[in-house]
This record gives structure tokens, C-alpha cells and sequence, in this order.
């Protein structure tokens, strides 16, 4: 049974559901931590995979065009008049509702909103090797060891710079390479060549085809934050999570410099290759309905970022904790979705809804399109409600959390009766369209934590702890 929830505990929850009888006998006996070098020591509830459940057709796939993406190429889906007409009704709703004092577009949130978009270290695709002290400044042989001593090494580094969770996916050429974008956000062409070193010019970037390994890690964002999306404020946590992604960034290519390999990274926000895939492949989380990461951790609520580097590392595993399985049932998110761009269909399709869409694997594709439209008509900012009503956007403190976290990955069939759950403890619906599912103002009363996350739903035991 899920850690630190007693027998008595589990019993009484199931009783609340009028399931109890008919689970209780599969849960007799405690669950054991199967803890790895290199893992999270998650619950052996959590099984791994040799491939995702997200099924993928690699002779569909090909390496993406980020510049594809509704983020950076919405003129290549909607003529340039209306995305103008679109700026400035975004442009004057957030004057209109500063000027009208709305919560959550107040002067403090927006003085906070963009704060949160400065400090971080600037984005570099690999750090100059004139400026960077490593084995060779200090007259020692690189370091070395074994792939699962690499992966702890990095992982407990990266860990201790910010990072939520880490893990790793070996790139082969045929399959995982693909997730590598073929043209960063700004226009460069990425190049996979057989050289020793990485290079960059006013055309290109030039990833060495022995940097085989991908660092994929998250970065976590508030719950509390979210809830008061779709406002300025909601948006706080993310832009925060970007600036803290880009320090870790940076600190972990000073750390594989200076253990003797290279460490190539995103030179701007969603570069180097696709996050969700490799997200999924390291074993981070699943597919969402939504068509993000979705993690038995934090839910929703973090973002994913990657390097590459020379240093072999051992591959964490694709994993299953019925996340995916969840999805099919649940269609929450696109309940909340005002925009109506997230798919209500029962499966997951290979027909994807338009070219910001990579093809070649079975998901609830997004209409992305509609998804801007909404949000500079109706926010002046971005969304995330479909982030902030996710049943698993919890802090995972409760009981009851914790007792749908172990049903979901062991007895789907009551995947339904965990959401209606959901919407009667945590959702007030039928949500108003647009609004935020807390207040506003109350979150400047708020004791939270540093970031306003939880750092111990990770937090590794030893045996002397």
C-alpha cells in the first residue's frame, strides 16, 4: 500500500468510496521501496517498461521543425491581420483589467509576473572551453566509472542544483534521435554530425554524434500558483520555473565540464529537441490527455528541459502508473478547457490536428491554434487550466491522494470514481468560464513554501537517515 498510509487508514478511505470489499483483499501486506543508483526510489507500484505506452510509428517520425509550433509559427496557421487584431485585444485587456483593479492582474501581480522573468543565467548551447576549469586546468584525467555511477552522479548533482527529477535516454539513430529538432526556435539548423566538438555559427549548431546521451529533467511549479490561472498571476509560477531551469542549465554544464564531457543544452526556451517525448522516455511520466508530461510526483506541474552530453549514462526506463490509463476515463482537463481545445475522444488517434503537431504516435492531439486564440482573447497572458484542474495537480498530502495514486496504477476500474471524487473535493463545477478555481487575492496571504512547491515528495532515504 502506498508509504505512510496505514492499514487502518487505506480501509477507512475505501469504506468513504463503497469500494472496500472488493479491494481490500488485493492490498494485504506493506509495499517496499525498490530504490536504484540512478532512480527516484519510487514505489515498486511504479513498473517500469521496456517501451511507453504512447505507441509511436518511428517511420512516421521525423526530426521536428520547432519553428512549426503555434509558440513560434502561428503565421504559418493564421494570416498576420487577425494575429495582429489578437495582440492588441491581449495588449488591452491587461490594461483594461490593471486599470480595473481585477485579481489577479493587479499592480502586484504584475509587478511579481515580471520579476519572475528575470535572474535566470542566460541560455548558451554549449559554454566556451576557453572559459570553462575542468580535468585539464587542474592536471587530473577526466573522471570515470560506470554508466549507473555516471547516472547516480548526475542525478544527485542535479538534484541538489533544482532539479525535481532527472533521467536519461540514450539516443539511437533510427528511433530517439528524432526527438532532437531538426531547427531550434531561432531559425539555426541543428546538425548531428561524426565530429569531436560541438560548434556553432550565425546558420547552424553542430551537436558530435558521440554526445549520445540525453539529461532529461523537470523542474517543478506550484500548485497554489497554477490555481489562479488563467490571470497574471496563475502565469507567475511558470515564468519562475523558466528562469530556475535556466540556472540549473548552466550549472550543469559547468559540472559535466568540469568532470571532462561536454554538455550541450537549449540556447532559448523549448530548444535542443521535444520535452514531453524524452520525458517519456527517460521515464518521467506519461502522455497526458492534454499531450504533456504528466508525472506520479508532481502531476502536471512541472516543466521539462534536456541536455546532451558525451558522458555514457546508464537509461532510466518508460514507466506505467496508470497515468495514461487514467486519461482515457477522466477528460477533466478538457472539461476545463474554455478554448474547447482539448480532445473528448475516447482513444488516442494517429491523426494529428495540424503542423504544430509531430506525427508518428497515438495521442489526444491539441488544436493548438485554438488554444492561442482563447488565450489572447479572453487573458492577455497564458492559460493553464487544463494544468490546474488535472486530478493529480496535488500536493499529495492527503489520504485520499495517496490511496488513487496506488488504485490508479493497480485497479484502473475505479478510475472513473477517483475523478467524480476529484471534482466533489477539489473542483468547484461547473467552473465559470475563464476563472480561476481559487481567489486571487488570497494567495498574498498565503504561507507557502520557498517557490511555492514541495520538495519532499522526492526526497531520497538511506538506511542511516
Amino acid at each position: 500500500m502506498p508509504e505512510n498510509l496505514t492499514r487502518r487508514e487505506f480501509i477507512g478511505e475505501l469504506g468513504k468510496l463503497g469500494a472496500a470489499a472488493a479491494v481490500v483483499p488485493m492490498v494485504a501486506g506493506g509495499e517496499t521501496m525498490d530504490t536504484k543508483p540512478f532512480d527516484l526510489g519510487r514505489p515498486n507500484w511504479i513498473k517500469e517498461l521496456d517501451e511507453p505506452l504512447t505507441e509511436v510509428d518511428w517511420q512516421q517520425v521525423a526530426r521536428y521543425n520547432e519553428r512549426h509550433t503555434t509558440r513560434r509559427g502561428f503565421n504559418l496557421y493564421v494570416e498576420q491581420e487577425r494575429i495582429d487584431q489578437l495582440g492588441e485585444l491581449s495588449s488591452e485587456l491587461l490594461s483594461d483589467n490593471l486599470k480595473n483593479d481585477v485579481p489577479g492582474y493587479t499592480l502586484k501581480d504584475r509587478a511579481l509576473q515580471r520579476a519572475a522573468r528575470g535572474g535566470g543565467a542566460s541560455r548558451q548551447f554549449f559554454l566556451d572551453p576557453e572559459k570553462v576549469q575542468g580535468p585539464d586546468t587542474w592536471g587530473v584525467p577526466k573522471w570515470e566509472g560506470t554508466p549507473e555511477e555516471a547516472s547516480q552522479l548526475v542525478s544527485a548533482a542535479m538534484r541538489h542544483m533544482g532539479a525535481a527529477t532527472v533521467g536519461f535516454v540514450e539516443l539511437q539513430t533510427e528511433t530517439t534521435e528524432k526527438f532532437i529538432y531538426s531547427v531550434d526556435p531561432d531559425g539555426k539548423e541543428l546538425r548531428i554530425e561524426d565530429v569531436d566538438m560541438p560548434e556553432e555559427t550565425e546558420e547552424y549548431r553542430v551537436i558530435p554524434k558521440k554526445a549520445r546521451y540525453a539529461i532529461v529533467y523537470t523542474v517543478q511549479m506550484s500548485e497554489e500558483t497554477m490555481a489562479r490561472c488563467p490571470t497574471v498571476l496563475g502565469s507567475l509560477t511558470t515564468s519562475l520555473t523558466y528562469t530556475r531551469s535556466q540556472n540549473i542549465q548552466e550549472r550543469a554544464q559547468v559540472f559535466l565540464n568540469g568532470l571532462g564531457y561536454m554538455g550541450l543544452a537549449e540556447s532559448s526556451t523549448n530548444a535542443l529537441g521535444i520535452s514531453p517525448a524524452l520525458g517519456v522516455y527517460a521515464g518521467l511520466g506519461e502522455l497526458s490527455r492534454y499531450n504533456r508530461l504528466l508525472t506520479p510526483e508532481y502531476g502536471p506541474m512541472v516543466r521539462v528541459f534536456k541536455l546532451l552530453t558525451d558522458l555514457p549514462l546508464a537509461p532510466t526506463k518508460p514507466i506505467d502508473a496508470g497515468l495514461y490509463e487514467f486519461c482515457h476515463k477522466c477528460k477533466k482537463c478538457a472539461e476545463a478547457c474554455p478554448g474547447k481545445a482539448i480532445s473528448f475522444d475516447e482513444e488516442p488517434s494517429w491523426e494529428t490536428k495540424g503542423g504544430w503537431n509531430n506525427p508518428g504516435h497515438r495521442a489526444w492531439f491539441e488544436d493548438s491554434v485554438l488554444c492561442r486564440f482563447y488565450q489572447r482573447t479572453y487573458t492577455g497572458t497564458n492559460c493553464g487550466l487544463c494544468f490546474s484542474a488535472c486530478p493529480f495537480a496535488t500536493k499529495n498530502l492527503a489520504s485520499f491522494n495517496r490511496v488513487r495514486n496506488w488504485m490508479a496504477a493497480t485497479v484502473p476500474a475505479f478510475d472513473a470514481t477517483f475523478k467524480s471524487m476529484d471534482d466533489l473535493l477539489y473542483t468547484n463545477f461547473p467552473l465559470e468560464f475563464g476563472k480561476p478555481q481559487k481567489d486571487c487575492e488570497e494567495w498574498w496571504t498565503l504561507n507557502l513554501p520557498d517557490y511555492g512547491i514541495d520538495t519532499v515528495q522526492t526526497v531520497r532515504t538511506t538506511d542511516n537517515s
